[in-house]
């Protein structure tokens, strides 16, 4: 009869020590039920932040893209462009890379260098040499629908991570309206193929700078600092070279307007809202998301620089779009909103 209490003070601390390892296994499961059922609290902070990124990363590049078109069709040339490009954000982040503090020790010279390499000085000259031949809409065409098929090969080849069939037929639908865009600027015997190969090659080498700086470490500030400071080195002699007569002899109103398009909205806010985007929505989502550039840069080319696109453009700009929207994953997370909203 007297050994029954102590029975009972056992089974209510064993009860207890019970309760107090079941809830942190709840929790687990709520969280598990939570982000099948839609995406976790801080998932949907980190999409919600990246998709802003993104989008101002897509209208910055558009009006990069028209504003380079712009340039080298009137009073500046690549070079000149590219000292504007890289020069002015150098200049303006230079508090950043005069201070090593905070900067990780892991990142090796090779990442750095590939990170400047197709980032940054050569990546530009080969944009600026391109839209000299083509017009802004093909660069937004081709730039859009390339970059996320180099890296989508590239995802699959390095890390294994192949897109599944949705994001495929997004794939495909881009790869289409590229041959379609391409195929008709060579019909109309056109010399803009020989600037959307440019355009091409410069896709490739972005992707290859959105994968290397998603494991680099860096802040998308460190980033801007890093990409910007070693272009504008490695312009000097470039510059020592050939020169860059035309800043003198432009207008100031051209050479005004480049500074800031080129300077601080592409060279320094493009670039950090980019990284950003790949850091919150990841390397495929990010180069994905610019759905919204050809559209962007279309519109823009036919109102400001008098460049409509033809039937080819439009058919091109056709499969390109939602060939975005569904190589993103976008189509298929509004459809799990859309039903988990039903659902509650």
């Amino acid at each position: 009869m007297s050994s029954s209490p102590p029975r009972d003070a056992s089974a209510c601390t064993t009860s207890s020590r019970h309760d107090a390892a079941a809830r942190p296994l709840a929790a687990v499961s709520e969280r598990r039920q939570t982000a099948v059922a839609g995406t976790p609290a801080g998932s949907r902070a980190d999409l919600v932040t990246g998709a802003l990124a993104a989008l101002a990363a897509a209208l910055i590049g558009s009006g990069w893209q028209i504003a380079s078109r712009h340039g080298v069709t009137t009073s500046l040339g690549p070079v000149e462009l590219a000292v504007l490009r890289y020069g002015v954000p150098a200049l303006l982040l230079a508090p950043l890379w005069c201070r090593r503090a905070g900067w990780p020790a892991s990142v090796s010279r090779s990442r750095l260098m590939l990170l400047v390499m197709c980032g940054g000085l050569p990546f530009g000259l080969v944009v600026l040499a391109g839209v000299q031949w083509a017009p802004a809409a093909h660069m937004g065409i081709f730039m859009a629908a390339s970059m996320p098929l180099f890296v989508a090969l590239a995802g699959g080849v390095v890390q294994g991570q192949w897109p599944g069939r949705v994001s495929a037929l997004g794939l495909v639908l881009m790869l289409a309206g590229v041959g379609v865009l391409g195929m008709g600027a060579w019909r109309d015997g056109l010399a803009a193929w020989r600037g959307d190969l440019l355009f091409v090659l410069a896709a490739a080498m972005w992707a290859v700078y959105t994968l290397a700086f998603r494991g680099s470490g860096l802040s998308p500030w460190q980033g801007a600092a890093l990409v910007n400071l070693g272009s504008a080195l490695a312009l000097l002699p470039v510059v020592a070279v050939w020169g860059a007569p035309r800043l003198v002899s432009a207008p100031w109103r051209d050479v005004a307007v480049q500074a800031l398009g080129q300077g601080a909205m592409a060279g320094v806010l493009g670039l950090v809202a980019y990284s950003a985007a790949i850091a919150r929505l990841g390397a495929a989502r990010a180069a994905l998301s610019a759905a919204l550039v050809p559209v962007f840069t279309a519109l823009g080319a036919a109102w400001l620089l008098a460049e409509p696109l033809d039937r080819h453009g439009w058919a091109a700009l056709a499969l390109v779009v939602p060939g975005v929207v569904l190589a993103s994953g976008a189509a298929g997370l509004g459809v799990r909103w859309l039903w988990k909203g039903r659902q509650a």
